[in-house]
């Protein structure tokens, strides 16, 4: 029945999912939501870009999944670069999109925001259009690029507005974003539902820790996510700095996972702290290794400095550090308190001696250390459950839906057209 949580009666229903920033299944997200999709009945498709070492086929179906890849170049060299990647994943975008043929729903993911323009074509043709909004874009360019309420600034606004009104069902990661949502995109309360993202449980499964990790040392410290101007991976490395010198603490080794357009940067920027012998930087890599570290790491790193986006963002290396059962050290933002709980400890935003304090603390308290990872570990099995998510989505999926008459069954078409698949 529509209107319920089992996918809005989803038999003989297609959705068609739009990905510019990373490959599908790599994002973790958006896998989630196709897998779960899949379980309710939906014919599922995803177009997204190709990816550099994994998810590089063209075509791939994947556990029932029909993904739809295509080559794209992430931008370099300024404003110039970014219109050059959105040009060419709008083109391809659209060239699949005509390949697939007529949906139920299509459900972009931000950023950019200017997937409504392949989703708006859908939705002449009968689709309704699910927003995923992963980033508020406008916060986002402020706070990675630095350069105030400019030009760029307003056109990012203006393309955030375009993709609301376009949208019939917003999906939101987190309470904060699900405000944005209706205040400033004016959407009605019942058009918006909040899908936490959730650590996939059995990718994230504890093994026995590995002291030879540690290079020597009696701790281990681990940061896993992304690196980018934005994630704050300088301030944890003057931070360690500080740790070093002003703390006297050189009982620790560090360990920073993951990559980004600021990978070299950071590595250059460990270098002449002085802290090449004790940090190590792996770049990304397998999940086995991912979980190997984790379970060995004594204490976890989230140094989101606080700026526009990352103080109502959903940090995911927060989750799954969470639940990793892993105590953390964290600046303090708004959600990432909602997120962590007594799971983290927060020092004041942007507080670099402070972040080194609370580091040297839970390193002298192996006690506290395991009751907050205790902690963590229930959050994620409880509140911040992927379950939870799912009954959301598929809640979602029915408000979308209800009184549309699927494809398959000779429903919204563009007149002369028939479906096909």
């Amino acid at each position: 029945m529509l209107g319920d949580t089992t996918g809005g009666g989803a038999l003989n229903r297609r959705a068609l999912i739009l990905v510019e920033n990373l490959s599908v299944p790599f994002d973790r997200r958006v896998w989630q939501e196709c897998t779960t999709l899949r379980d309710a009945g939906w014919e599922v498709h995803v177009i997204c870009p190709r990816g550099d070492k994994r998810d590089t086929e063209p075509e791939a179906e994947i556990d029932g999944v029909r993904i739809h890849r295509y080559p794209l170049r992430a931008a370099t060299g300024g404003p110039a670069g970014y219109l050059r990647e959105y040009g060419s994943a709008l083109w391809h975008t659209a060239r699949l999109a005509r390949k697939v043929g007529p949906v139920d729903v299509v459900h972009a993911c931000n950023p950019p925001d200017l997937l409504f323009l392949p989703a708006w074509w859908l939705k002449r043709r009968g689709a309704r259009f699910v927003f995923d909004q992963h980033d508020l874009v406008p916060e986002l360019y402020l706070s990675r690029f630095n350069r105030g309420e400019d030009l760029l600034y307003r056109a990012v606004c203006a393309l955030e507005r375009r993709t609301y009104r376009a949208a019939d069902i917003v999906l939101a990661t987190n309470e904060s974003y699900r405000d944005v949502a209706l205040r400033r995109g004016g959407k009605r309360s019942e058009d918006v539902f909040v899908v936490r993202s959730a650590p996939q449980t059995d990718r994230f499964q504890p093994v026995p820790p590995e002291p030879e990790l540690k290079r020597g040392k009696p701790h281990l410290l681990c940061y896993l996510g992304v690196m980018g101007p934005q994630d704050g991976v300088d301030y944890a490395l003057r931070a360690l700095a500080k740790l070093r010198d002003e703390l006297g603490r050189t009982d620790w080794h560090a360990v920073f996972i993951g990559a980004g357009d600021a990978f070299d940067a950071m590595v250059e920027l460990s270098r002449r702290l002085g802290l090449s012998e004790q940090v190590r930087f792996t770049g990304r890599i397998p999940d086995a290794d991912l979980v190997r570290y984790l379970s060995t790491a004594d204490v976890c790193l989230s140094p989101d400095p606080r700026n526009p986006l990352n103080d109502v963002s959903t940090m995911n290396k927060v989750l799954e550090y969470m639940v990793m059962g892993r105590p953390i050290v964290s600046f303090d933002l708004k959600e990432a308190r909602v997120s962590a709980g007594d799971a983290a400890v927060y020092a004041p935003a942007d507080d670099e001696a402070a972040f080194a304090g609370l580091i040297a603390l839970l390193l002298d308290d192996p006690e506290r250390r395991a009751r907050m990872g205790k902690i963590g570990q229930e959050r994620i099995g409880g509140p911040l459950s992927w379950r939870n998510s799912q009954a959301s989505l598929l809640a979602a999926y029915a408000a979308a839906c209800r009184d549309h008459t699927p494809v398959s069954a000779g429903g919204p078409v563009r007149p002369g057209k028939r479906p096909h698949r």
